[in-house]
């Protein structure tokens, strides 16, 4: 993945909203905040995301429902893995420890209630590139 050249497509395709590039010092994940959580808006979140590798986490309240908008991702949630293409779907429930392997995929992730960042714990003890 080209960090620069996925900042550019997202920033085309999305302008005015907040990208992200985790971790920050050598991106293998870069989101955007499509529909963000907002105090007026807190039941749901849109975000796009492309993806190399996504840091193992949790959420201890919000259910993510990831759906493949291009490439090929495996997911991992509580230590099972599963392939996904372009067209499929997952739930991942609340208290789901998961994250995403693939080789710059798109992923829509919508989160109900809207994503927090108190709600996003990383896994300790885990290396996350």
């Amino acid at each position: 993945m080209n960090p620069k050249e996925v900042v550019a497509q997202l920033e085309a395709e999305f302008p005015g909203k907040n990208i992200l590039q985790l971790p920050p010092e050598n991106p293998t994940e870069i989101v955007c905040e499509v529909e963000p959580t907002t105090v007026d808006h807190p039941e749901r979140s849109v975000a796009v995301a492309v993806i190399d590798r996504s840091a193992q986490h949790v959420h201890r309240i919000s259910t993510e429902t990831y759906e493949i908008e291009d490439g090929e991702v495996t997911l991992s949630t509580n230590g099972k893995k599963r392939i996904m293409k372009k067209g499929d779907s997952w739930v991942i429930q609340p208290g789901e420890i998961h994250r995403a392997d693939a080789n710059g995929a798109r992923v829509k992730v919508t989160s109900e209630p809207g994503w927090t960042p108190e709600d996003h714990i990383l896994i300790p003890g885990v290396r996350n590139r």
